[in-house]
């Protein structure tokens, strides 16, 4: 499947991963260049620090490869940070990690790499891409080591792209592995740890970087029963996530959670965690893979979101939206997060739940 591609940009944090996919590259003869794509600006630290450009381009010369450093935090800033902040400002849950592969990974940096010449992008991401006999095409696959799949945050990879894109850790077996290849290009990054799941939030308050970003203070609300009991004032509605319990400070007689959220009101609904199952959704800005619709119903297997187990349900479209029926009752689906559809490890496609 690698007959059409000579050379290849290797997308570089100056992590373990990425470190580990450029000496696996240059192992596999492509022609190779690093790329440490800064994504984050003054406002928004946290992402690629300077210390991690130091390292990629260390591991580059370590290699003999050439490294460049692209600017791309007004990208970053537009297309990843500016969603997550409004998908919070208007009640929903926002992925991010999703928004920056489809806009900034495979599409601003492929669109650099095909302009300079290179035929693919590398990434260090754990997932596969490999033609099915079933489907007739090339597809995205889980990865062989499945503790690290991360097949779900890359549902949205444009399927007439599959064949400019690398994924070399989709087959290794395990993270100690990964570790072991970094170590042999001799630079100390193969004990370094794994980022952050959302980089731009390094310390996990995501309100509190949402207001410094916006320097707005969200009002207080009312914190409202399910059976239409007020029990108190909320601190701002961009504080709360679907299924969250924790952190409400409210005097409860039980274990209670958040239920919904609206806007408009700006009322956050409180219940119990029955009234946090569904067994069904809607989802829009889909993005098919290994089919070219769902037009008739078809038995998948579906993730609402990215540390969860895919569980059996019926999928079908129309009018370009999805519905999902699970099997069995879900907990928290919450709006703004991804469904992402699977045939076994084959990524069918998915959208972001409405």
């Amino acid at each position: 499947m690698y007959s059409n591609i000579k050379s290849v940009l290797v997308a570089m944090s100056g992590g373990v991963d990425s470190s580990a996919v450029a000496y696996k590259i240059k192992e596999m003869g492509f022609g190779c260049m690093g790329a440490t794509m800064r994504l984050c600006s003054d406002i928004t630290e946290g992402c690629v620090t300077d210390d991690d450009i130091f390292d990629a381009q260390l591991v580059c010369q370590k290699l003999g490869i050439g490294h460049r450093v692209l600017d791309f935090s007004a990208d970053f800033e537009r297309c990843v940070i500016d969603n997550f902040v409004f998908a919070y400002e208007n009640g929903y849950t926002p992925n991010p990690c999703i928004e920056c592969n489809f806009h900034l990974k495979f599409k601003r940096l492929l669109e650099y790499a095909l302009s300079q010449g290179y035929d693919a992008v590398a990434t260090g991401h754990y997932a596969r891409i490999e033609f099915s006999e079933k489907y007739n095409r090339l597809v995205l696959k889980r990865a062989v080591n499945i503790s690290k799949d991360q097949s779900y945050v890359l549902y949205r990879l444009n399927k007439s792209l599959l064949d400019k894109v690398l994924f070399p850790l989709g087959t290794v077996a395990s993270k100690e592995e990964t570790r072991e290849l970094a170590a042999k290009i001799g630079v100390d990054v193969s004990k370094k740890k794994d980022s952050q799941d959302i980089c731009f939030v390094p310390d996990g308050d995501y309100a509190g970087f949402i207001e410094r970003y916006t320097k707005k203070t969200y009002p207080q609300g009312d914190f409202v029963r399910f059976d239409g009991k007020l029990l108190g004032k909320h601190k701002g509605i961009i504080r709360y996530t679907i299924g969250q319990r924790k952190g409400l400070g409210l005097a409860l007689d039980r274990s209670m959670y958040v239920i919904d959220k609206d806007p408009k009101t700006n009322v956050v609904m409180i219940g119990d965690t029955e009234h946090l199952m569904k067994n069904e959704l809607w989802a829009d800005n889909l993005n098919l893979i290994a089919v070219d619709n769902l037009d008739t119903p078809v038995r998948v297997k579906a993730k609402i979101r990215y540390n969860q187990e895919a569980t059996d349900a019926i999928a079908v479209t129309k009018n370009n939206i999805l519905h999902v029926v699970f099997d069995q009752p879900q907990r928290a689906i919450s709006r703004g997060q991804s469904v992402v559809l699977y045939d076994g490890d084959i990524v069918l496609g998915g959208g972001i739940i409405m």
